[in-house]
């Protein structure tokens, strides 16, 4: 920076309010905006795969519509339920800095929106720049309710790479021909697996490998030599996705909201959850007029997958929906490629400029090692009407961290119960700091998988550095497991295969210039640390992205305390705020 200052390395709510107000304040930047928006919930009839059904929308629209801010704008989105089930909204990966009380997760921190009413969510984007998203926070609700969360920079502030022709959100998602609502329902009546997705869509449409769906394909237009950028969203439910572009290559420039030093790849691999922009160039002489894009999943899991390929067009010049079966097609790794994953994912460095430094924490104050997995209940003692279709047909399926499934609470969310400091009954402030009972993680599982259930959450001081090793485990099968935390973004430190050795891995630690994200795969087999500051008072839930993993309780949260200034304690809740 010029005359060799530093840039600001608080990373306080308190500071980082001061930032923007300085951004916005130079001279050419337009000031702030607020921006409103009002979802309408209502069904809609929806034809995919020749399969006519009724399914929930904003507005109407699959996927719902696109929400463009830039960085240091308020939205204000109000939100109205026309459908017959309870619903919320979470704006994922936006910091909600002391605006806790929007953040949507269903009895986190709010009580759902009931049907016929409504609630109106208010916040900043404050020191956030590129791709988010918005979705339903409620049950398996958002296998059709969501959409884009498009945050420019502030207004004369350029991307820090060539700005590209042409920006497009593309949303990976699942689609059920069945009501993914009944599906997760009679799931947990069972006990077992619940029934894969029929086909994975680009913007919601799956193409012209599904049936009936050679009409229903997303093509992306394109110029010769014009540089586009694809705002990627995983939208899945329940699976990680290999994307490419048929003889193209991608430079991957953010992840979640951050700009990454750039990097080429072919392939990229993205985690339900995740956000990725990648610059694409069109060919200046195309050797044919159009392209394949595909996406298909990656996955390490025992149990049943949706094990198809969805493909969308990059398109040079119009083409009938009969020609596209021959243009060229990308060739993805193979569905349990570990190795490719690896090697993709171990490429992410923050940008850590003068601009857009990497704030790392490298004291750490709160140490904690979670393992994290799938694990079983008992078929004793279950309530009337459920069975035991779990593993080898003697147990149930749950999953849990710390061998801790969580349990939603019922009659008020976390953060009203951390506001009026009225925790008992709610919660307990007890979630274990590590495993009660260690064993080799990725070796033989021990005998006993039964875990233990419970509204337990960590408690923090107000500024505490934290560090949390994510660890993979063996029981029921190693697999990858993308975690998201709410209200946060954290620094991804270190990854490994096999059990985490506090001994070795930490001397590798990379406190520099590490990947921040608001969502992490914890690799299948290994483990990941992340770091982050908790600057951010609430009550906030790190759970698994794989809805039916966190159906089955592989989450926990974690309840920040106010600090000592009036701009670090959280405010009020709004006086719309549902009640359960």
């Amino acid at each position: 920076m010029a005359g060799g200052r530093r840039p600001l390395r608080c990373l306080s709510p308190a500071c980082l309010l001061l930032a923007v107000a300085v951004v916005l304040a130079m001279p050419g930047l337009a000031a702030a905006r607020t921006r409103h928006y009002t979802f309408n919930v209502t069904m809609a009839t929806v034809t995919r795969l020749c399969v006519t059904k009724s399914i929930p929308t904003v507005n109407g629209q699959f996927p719902g519509p696109r929400l463009v801010v830039r960085e240091g704008d308020r939205l204000v989105v109000n939100v109205h339920n026309n459908i017959n089930n309870n619903v919320t909204f979470h704006w994922h990966g936006v910091r909600q800095l002391r605006s806790a009380w929007a953040d949507g997760p269903s009895y986190i921190t709010q009580c759902p929106i009931r049907p016929g009413q409504s609630y109106t969510y208010r916040f900043q984007i404050i020191g956030q720049r590129g791709t988010l998203w918005w979705h339903a926070h409620f049950s398996w609700l958002r296998a059709t309710l969501y959409g884009p969360l498009v945050i420019l920079p502030p207004a004369g502030v350029p991307y820090p790479f060539p700005k590209p022709y042409r920006e497009v959100p593309l949303m990976l998602g699942e689609w059920f021909n069945a009501d993914p609502e009944a599906v997760i329902k009679q799931a947990l009546r069972s006990g077992g697996g619940p029934n894969v997705s029929d086909a994975y869509t680009f913007n919601g449409l799956p193409g012209p490998t599904y049936n009936c769906s050679a009409t229903d394909t997303f093509k992306l237009k394109v110029k010769p030599g014009k540089t586009y950028m694809l705002r990627l969203i995983n939208a899945a439910l329940n699976d990680e996705l290999f994307f490419g572009v048929a003889n193209h290559t991608l430079t991957v420039v953010q992840a979640d909201a951050s700009y990454v030093k750039p990097f080429s790849a072919a392939t990229v691999v993205i985690s339900p959850g995740q956000t990725m922009d990648v610059l694409l160039t069109a060919a200046s002489n195309p050797a044919s007029p159009a392209f394949a894009m595909a996406i298909a999943p990656y996955t390490n899991t025992v149990g049943t997958f949706d094990n198809t390929t969805a493909t969308a067009v990059l398109e040079y010049a119009p083409q009938r929906a009969g020609s596209l079966r021959g243009i060229p097609t990308p060739s993805l790794p193979a569905y349990n490629d570990t190795g490719a994953v690896t090697n993709f994912t171990s490429k992410f460095r923050s940008l850590a400029s003068a601009a857009y430094p990497a704030r790392v924490p490298r004291a750490v104050d709160r140490r904690f090692f979670f393992a994290v997995g799938l694990g079983t209940d008992p078929c004793k003692g279950r309530p009337n009407g459920t069975t035991c279709q779990g593993p080898n047909g003697t147990a149930r399926f749950a999953a849990s961290m710390n061998n801790v499934s969580f349990a939603m609470p019922r009659t008020t969310s976390l953060l009203t119960a951390h506001y009026q400091r009225r925790y008992a009954g709610v919660l307990a402030a007890n979630f274990p700091a590590t495993p009660p009972r260690p064993f080799n993680y990725t070796g033989v599982p021990p005998n006993n998988t039964f875990v233990s259930h419970g509204t337990r959450v960590v408690p923090l001081r107000f500024n505490a550095s934290v560090e949390v090793v994510l660890q993979d485990t063996s029981i029921l099968a190693a697999e990858s497991h993308p975690l998201h935390l709410h209200g946060y973004d954290f620094f991804v430190v270190g990854t490994g295969f096999g059990n985490y050795d506090a001994g070795k891995d930490t001397a590798r630690y990379n406190l520099v210039d590490p990947v921040q994200r608001n969502t992490i795969s914890v690799p299948t087999g290994g483990w990941v640390a992340i770091r982050f500051v908790a600057d951010n008072p609430g009550a906030w839930i790190m759970h698994c992205h794989f809805d039916v993993h966190l159906s089955w309780g592989l989450a926990m949260a974690w309840l920040v305390n106010d600090g000592p200034l009036p701009n670090q304690k959280l405010p009020p809740p709004p006086s719309d705020l549902p009640k359960c």
